[in-house]
């Protein structure tokens, strides 16, 4: 006879074969759905669709859309995190670290364009569980980054920086094009895949950018 384990793993590879499990599925499908329609546009109906899967079984993973974009938020930012923390921990100069910095954020947004709205809609309606959510220790990071740039400016006197207009300059100019897409769009008439290619050419333009403020005394 054959041991009721075996049967037991012999009958799910059969069932399932090599398709990934609902949970994944939906996440998949969530992520889809998010950057089409956007957070607020996105519907548990679209995303179950789209997961081919029914409303209910959707529900017995995820209660709601809230719950689906927190398991989302919190996969992008178990990767973008520890590689800016790389990045600001490396032994590269403070340039190249601006480079890698804009060039890692914008990437992240690429992958994730829904993001942008939902943190700042979220951070503003419940910021302190937005903090205790999202945010935890990741301060440090930052101010670990801040101290070094202060460092920076008392060794070059050439330089003037103020860490705070620093990081919102840089910042700001990765996440606008993200946020007014459709305005711009509109604006210039460019396509998904032009938008595309401008949005790479921001990964050097704004360190070049940021980089030649440094130098002048406007910080």
């Amino acid at each position: 006879m054959v041991n009721s384990k075996i049967k037991t793993k012999i009958k799910t590879k059969i069932t399932t074969g090599n398709r990934p499990s609902a949970e994944a599925r939906i996440l998949l499908a969530a992520r889809h759905v998010f950057m089409t329609k956007g957070m607020s546009g996105a519907r548990m109906q679209d995303i179950a669709d789209e997961a081919g899967i029914n409303k209910a079984l959707l529900h017995y993973y995820f209660k709601n859309k809230e719950r689906l974009f927190d398991v989302i938020f919190r996969d992008a930012s178990s990767v973008f995190f520890p590689k800016i923390t790389g990045i600001i921990e490396s032994t590269d100069t403070l340039e190249k670290k601006l480079e890698k910095f804009c060039c890692a954020y914008i990437d992240m947004m690429l992958q994730n364009p829904f993001l942008p709205l939902f943190v700042l809609t979220e951070a503003n309606k419940r910021p302190a569980e937005f903090r205790k959510k999202f945010w935890r220790t990741r301060e440090q990071v930052f101010q670990k980054f801040a101290e070094e740039i202060s460092t920076e400016a008392e060794k070059k006197k050439e330089l003037n920086i103020n860490p705070a207009h620093l990081f919102l300059n840089m910042i700001s100019m990765c996440i606008f094009p993200f946020i007014a897409k459709p305005i711009w769009q509109m604006s210039t008439g460019m396509n998904d895949k032009e938008f595309r290619e401008f949005i790479d050419e921001r990964k050097k333009i704004i360190p070049q950018l940021i980089i030649a403020s440094l130098k002048k005394k406007c910080l």
